[in-house]
């Protein structure tokens, strides 16, 4: 045993903890963790940063032993129920609380509307303190332990989470974990020239090392945010800026400020939220010549922050919010070898549902598979069409020339659909983050409008309306069967359309994105119980889309996922399977009904229950023909 780790072993013998009571998880934990720890923080920081290390033990020791007692009775229950967020039971959905709800405490009675849903977790978007005009949807933190007063305190928080709890329903909430907002106590000690809080941050006396950074670092937002460094005449230095010239970039290379966020981590956890959604982790690290995304050192940071929490608050499980390219995605799970986040975002299957929307065609998606189908097992997708941020094309371009196009060309059809611009085009979206170098772009706009709906109530056509809601259940049914926990973004459920009143904002106009962003009209909600109505239609739908899901056990995420390539490029089909059923799901991209035969789809046997229907369908009587409307779906159980 080396010195280092004889310290922090007496760190048990001198608490007070039963070790070998209703303590023996975290000493299991504790023990099991030490040498992993101490490798990987070494490995970052050296030898010369064992003083950090012991006070890392040290803050793991009183966070479990500040965990209140219910959590710690929750810990051990997800202990049994080995990946618990995997299962099929649960179904999120992700929403603003101020413009869903008004505040927490009113979100609190809104949990039944959630419940009658099939919703039992909640992501609640950024409601830590930060400055209402510069605030990045709330992502600019300015104090990560306040409840912005515009939500409440931090004793709603508690009750709110108590009240899931009872619901036996889940929290999801946010850290930002790579910047924080200028106005952060950290960054006001620095403008006062405290060189211990510079070193939280990117800083430079001049232009020299910013310059070479600049020469292999993209622009996030070039139009809104140019470049990736500010002046700070408070500290007569230069600041890195890579989102928005009002959030500051942490500087990981210091140990103190990963000592910092590993306490902030630890607070939201003894909060009692269930899944820590760790917002822009591919920017963590910082390195001359290359883009800063994505680096080794990052994940090594990751997979600290989850060795940690799995030692003191088990419970909690890690989302890695990486929007980047299908194969760097999968990296932030990790491997066979070292464990990182629990659960990712699977944007690349988002993306591809739009581009075989736009298209009527699903080859670009099957083509993309081979970038995401393979994780280890006991992680899962976060699955979704929307969500509060915008629409990026990040498929690879060689999936998109093995369908047959031409990259550059495909994704200017895409943008010139969704926008509107296409003649034809039943899409009301925008663009967003135009680059004008490059003349690269992502998509603004929620579900309902760009799948026809808001064009379609405008015109006050009903043959339209119906196709835009069949759009709408297509894309969420793609999404909730294909393995991982189901998101739904807040207003999709009702059939919320583009919102523009945020161009009258000067907090919010010159960021489009708030157009998907909906001030929710619960006069509006209360039609989702009348079955004539569009947002009765779209909820009842989602409903029973969420129904299906939680009663069929193979769609639980154990990778049980076959794809199942169509003869046929308007249908996308895939099998889910466990040991007692399988279930064949298939969709139909086109606005034209599809005829198709079962033989392609290696079906055993001629009767099959349609559980979305619950029609029966003996393909032998039908002549070895399935027939799938526009836009139509089907999930096939062998009868």
């Amino acid at each position: 045993m080396t010195s280092i780790e004889r310290e922090i072993n007496e760190l048990l013998t001198i608490s007070d903890l039963q070790l070998s009571g209703k303590d023996n998880l975290f000493y299991f934990k504790f023990v099991s963790n030490l040498k992993p720890i101490i490798s990987l923080f070494r490995h970052i920081y050296g030898k010369e940063s064992d003083r950090e290390l012991k006070l890392l033990f040290e803050m793991m020791l009183k966070t479990w032993k500040t965990r209140p007692d219910v959590l710690k009775k929750r810990d051990g229950v997800k202990e049994t129920q080995a990946n618990w967020y995997t299962n099929q039971n649960i179904a999120g959905m992700s929403l603003y609380v101020d413009r869903f709800a008004k505040d927490l405490k009113t979100l609190k009675s809104k949990l039944p509307y959630l419940s009658d849903l099939g919703v039992n977790f909640i992501h609640l978007m950024p409601v830590m303190e930060s400055p209402e005009n510069e605030s990045d949807g709330g992502y600019a933190v300015s104090d990560f332990r306040a409840v912005d007063a515009r939500f409440g305190t931090l004793n709603d928080l508690a009750n709110l989470q108590s009240a899931l709890l009872k619901n036996d329903m889940y929290l999801m909430m946010d850290v930002v974990i790579n910047h924080t907002s200028h106005l952060h106590d950290w960054a006001l000690q620095a403008k006062k020239g405290n060189k211990t809080y510079q070193d939280y941050f990117y800083t430079f006396d001049d232009r020299t090392i910013p310059d070479q950074y600049e020469v292999s670092m993209p622009e996030i937002f070039p139009h809104s945010s140019p470049g990736n460094f500010i002046w700070s005449p408070e500290m007569n230095k230069w600041v890195m800026t890579v989102f928005n010239y009002y959030q500051w970039d942490l500087n990981y290379t210091n140990p103190s400020v990963f000592l910092a966020m590993m306490d902030t981590i630890f607070f939201y956890a003894n909060l009692g939220v269930d899944i820590l959604r760790l917002d822009a982790p591919a920017f963590i690290w910082k390195k001359l010549n290359t883009t800063c995304q994505n680096l080794e050192e990052a994940h090594k940071i990751l997979q600290l922050f989850r060795a940690c929490v799995d030692v003191a608050t088990p419970g909690m499980a890690l989302l890695g919010e990486a929007i980047v390219a299908p194969h760097e995605i999968m990296k932030y799970f990790g491997n066979d070898e070292v464990q990182e986040c629990s659960l990712a975002y699977n944007a690349t299957q988002m993306a591809l549902q739009w581009d075989a929307l736009a298209t009527s065609e699903t080859s670009v998606m099957l083509h993309s598979q081979g970038d995401i189908y393979h994780k280890p097992l006991g992680c899962t997708w976060i699955n979704y069409t929307r969500c509060h941020d915008d629409i990026g094309l990040g498929f690879t371009d060689n999936a998109i020339q093995k369908a047959g196009f031409n990259p550059y060309e495909h994704r200017k059809f895409l943008k010139d659909y969704y926008a509107g611009y296409y003649n034809g085009s039943e899409a009301a979206g925008m663009l967003f983050a135009i680059n004008p170098k490059t003349q690269d772009a992502r998509i603004s706009g929620s579900l309902a409008s760009l799948c026809g709906l808001e064009k379609a109530l405008n015109n006050n056509d009903k043959h339209l309306i119906s196709k835009a809601i069949s759009r709408i259940i297509l894309m969420q049914a793609n999404s909730i069967f294909l393995g991982g926990i189901p998101m739904l973004f807040y207003g999709d459920e009702a059939g919320y359309i583009n919102d523009y009143s945020f161009e009258n904002d000067p907090g919010k106009s010159y960021d489009n994105r708030w157009a998907h962003r909906p001030l929710i009209d619960w006069n509006k909600n209360k039609q989702v119980t009348d079955l004539e109505t569009v947002e009765g239609k779209i909820f009842s739908a989602t409903k029973k889309l969420l129904s299906i899901r939680r009663n069929t056990s193979c769609f639980a995420d154990t990778n049980n996922l076959l794809w199942i390539e169509c003869n046929n490029k308007h249908l996308i089909a895939f099998r889910r399977y466990d040991d007692s059923q399988e279930i064949t799901c298939i969709f139909n991209y086109s606005p034209h009904k599809i005829y198709m035969s079962v033989n392609h789809y290696h079906f055993e046997g001629n009767k099959y229950l349609d559980l979305w229907s619950q029609q029966m369908i003996n393909v032998s009587e039908a002549g070895g023909l399935l027939v799938l409307d526009a836009y139509q779906f089907r999930l096939l159980k062998k009868n």
